[in-house]
């Protein structure tokens, strides 16, 4: 996580950021170290990246990288706003005993923001944010399953605002931000697929922060955790209001550091490194 010293909503880059509806500084501080309080209660181990100024979006640390075992392949943000985050996440990651590695030449890729996994497949989001194709690239390099998902909405601009895995067999989901393929891939895929409807997903209810079964969101989205409760799951809900304001929540405010496909490592391996049955952020 890195501490929201210098966010606010300074310029546009998606349909929910507008600079007149400025986030309250003093709310977002407030907000954001309730959601670590909870993610710390759930169990998690919280990794800090120091925040810098001029860089209001490095908050959602989620864009930084995808991280795979102890690799990273380092985000290439599409828009140039943001493209002097690269740099200070690459140094730490290098730093805190990651391979840093670049995403394929010429692809725009955003990291853990449109790349998740769900078991042992790479769910992938394209289209807004990230190349199709550059993800397929990730693919080989890394050795998985990639399976193409493209975002057809403006306001679910990257595919943890409209998906998000549970476990390996069980997602969060809002249909409509995916195109037809895309719905039909999931369904095929995923056994156990909970639905959000549209009001909660505009809530960014599918940008959840999954800790072991804890599921940690943002309020106003009772809906879905009356359904993640039915499913076995305990919702965690933590006012996020100020980081809606420029399109994130409490996924994008994180990076598991145990990769996104920790679910996939624990089923493989229960009995292995103990570093592995730890949720890491």
């Amino acid at each position: 996580m890195c501490p929201p010293d210098h966010y606010g909503v300074y310029y546009v880059i998606n349909p929910w950021m507008d600079i007149a509806r400025q986030a309250d500084h003093a709310a977002a501080v407030a907000q954001w170290q309730s959601l670590r309080a909870a993610l710390v209660a759930a169990g998690a181990q919280v990794s800090l990246v120091p925040p810098v100024e001029g860089l209001p979006d490095m908050v959602f640390t989620a864009n930084a990288a995808l991280i795979y075992r102890k690799r990273a392949i380092v985000s290439r943000f599409r828009h140039e706003q943001r493209a002097g985050e690269q740099p200070h996440f690459r140094r730490w990651l290098a730093e805190h005993g990651f391979e840093a590695l670049d995403p394929p030449d010429g692809h725009a890729f955003e990291g853990a923001g449109d790349a998740l996994f769900c078991g042992d497949t790479l769910y992938a989001g394209y289209r807004q944010r990230s190349d199709a194709i550059g993800h397929q690239k990730i693919g080989t390099l890394l050795g998985v399953r990639v399976l193409p998902l493209e975002l057809v909405s403006a306001h679910f601009y990257h595919l943890d605002t409209c998906f998000c895995p549970l476990d390996a067999q069980t997602a969060i989901w809002f249909p409509p931000a995916l195109d037809e393929y895309g719905r039909r891939v999931i369904r095929a895929n995923i056994a156990n697929l909970i639905e959000v409807e549209e009001a909660e997903a505009r809530s960014f209810a599918c940008n959840a922060a999954v800790v072991g079964r804890a599921v940690v969101t943002n309020i106003g989205c009772s809906g879905l955790h009356g359904r993640l409760r039915a499913a076995g799951f305990a919702p965690v809900e933590v006012p996020l209001s100020e980081f809606v304001k420029a399109g994130g929540s409490a996924k994008c405010l994180t990076l598991r550091l145990d990769g996104e496909e920790a679910a996939a490592w624990r089923q493989d391996d229960p009995g292995g490194n103990s570093e592995n049955c730890h949720d890491r952020l």
